[in-house]
């Protein structure tokens, strides 16, 4: 934020003030309606420094993997707070994909899709998605929050129904107040509300059940076998986000449906290409011919934005070649994950979830949330402590992210790390 100071002049009968920069000091004429909206923004700002819950921007000088450096540290330290679950953000398989890319595809394509902006490395990747998914088509979206805000008001009309999970990522909230369904939000993984909204809704042509795999923030898993059972039974269709998901969920890695052995009873899947899948950008929704090509006419992200970049897509598509050839770095994970869970809750420490490489540490308070983090950064040790508003007052947590790249050595030292911290802050004895 650029240091501003402002002067109040007279311009005819209307108060201005003139605004001036210390970084570059240009002057400029500001209203008294901008001055009182800049005021109104600050004290908001000072809220939330003194609920203890403002949200500081570390910045990383290196690329993303299990070991990183950070502005103002001469010290390397281990990363357990990225989406980078498979540690391919920066395998030089996948970074040659992009680079190689970049020579023969370009930088961009200056064009949305329908224009001139798809290459067949575009379509050659939905294909690559729609393989491993094992469906009939997939259509690509800059990102999976414009692939959830694109699907909803093109599939559901006025008279159709919509339920969704009352904790459902803020994307699927948002693309479904763009629809002119009727909205139900059941409670979270309540199967009984579910089944009380199917049975009030039974009329509606279509019906909706729409659900996160894995709740972001709890890391905890959708019954998706029980949805699907109610679906079946009131004639709905079932929509699963798989953002947490897509790559090492499941045996191979194909994502909630796999791992709760449901394979191909989801009707619709949307996922990101930004977390597990190389951790670049886009995302994508997958399911049948006809509702990927409809998507195609009529979803406004998709038609609206610019086609993901050739390096982007290449080094996607890498990532797809090397899942669809082994499973091993989902396995890797999958042994990651319960090493730290297993030891984390034999220290005494509250954590949640389904075991999924995200490892909620429960601290309750958002204060002390954030000085758990700055003291786990002070041993080397990056994660970063979530709190209102992005989890519910009283939740406050440190969110852990285990990634297939950590080796044995460095889940234990963040163990180590965390029952040091822990004691020292009073959280376990």
């Amino acid at each position: 934020m650029i240091p501003r100071t402002c002067a109040l002049l007279r311009n005819g009968n209307r108060a201005v003030y003139l605004l001036s920069s210390k970084l570059v000091n240009p002057t400029r004429f500001c209203s008294a309606a901008a001055v009182a909206f800049d005021q109104k923004m600050k004290s908001q700002l000072e809220d939330i420094r003194q609920a203890g819950t403002w949200k500081a921007e570390r910045v990383i000088t290196t690329p993303q993997a299990a070991a990183i450096s950070v502005e103002n540290r001469t010290d390397s330290i281990l990363n357990f707070c990225a989406n980078n679950y498979l540690g391919l953000s920066s395998h030089p398989l996948v970074v040659s994909a992009g680079k190689q890319a970049l020579d023969d595809y370009g930088a961009g394509l200056s064009s949305v899709r329908f224009i001139c902006g798809t290459q067949d490395i575009h379509i050659g990747l939905e294909n690559k998605i729609a393989q491993f998914h094992k469906r009939e088509a997939a259509i690509l979206y800059a990102s999976c929050f414009d692939a959830n805000a694109g699907i909803f008001e093109v599939i559901l009309g006025e008279q159709d129904t919509v339920l969704s999970d009352e904790l459902n990522h803020a994307s699927i909230i948002d693309g479904i107040r763009l629809c002119k369904a009727r909205k139900f939000r059941y409670k979270h993984r309540d199967l009984q509300d579910l089944e009380n909204k199917l049975a009030e809704s039974k009329d509606s042509p279509t019906k909706l059940i729409v659900t996160d795999g894995v709740f972001s923030m709890d890391g905890s898993i959708a019954p998706l076998k029980q949805i699907c059972d109610l679906a079946d039974k009131y004639g709905a269709l079932v929509f699963v986000d798989e953002c947490h998901a897509t790559g090492f969920l499941g045996k191979t890695g194909r994502g909630t449906e796999e791992f709760l052995d449901v394979m191909g009873r989801v009707d619709i899947i949307n996922s990101t290409l930004g977390k597990a899948l190389g951790g670049a950008a886009g995302g994508y929704t997958c399911g049948s011919e006809s509702l990927v090509t409809l998507l195609r006419q009529r979803s406004r992200p998709y038609l609206f934005s610019n086609s993901l970049p050739p390096p982007v897509v290449a080094s996607a598509s890498k990532v797809f070649d090397i899942l669809l050839h082994t499973s091993e770095l989902t396995q890797k994970l999958q042994e990651n994950t319960a090493r730290f869970r297993s030891k984390m809750k034999a220290a005494g420490f509250n954590i949640i979830g389904d075991s999924h490489p995200i490892c909620p540490v429960m601290l309750g308070d958002a204060r002390l949330a954030t000085d758990f983090s700055n003291a786990m950064l002070e041993k080397g040790i990056y994660v970063i402590g979530f709190s209102f508003p992005v989890v519910p007052k009283g939740k406050a947590r440190i969110r852990v992210q285990v990634s297939a790249a950590h080796s044995t050595e460095e889940i234990d030292k963040c163990i180590d790390a965390f029952t040091e911290v822990g004691k020292q802050l009073g959280v376990i004895s």
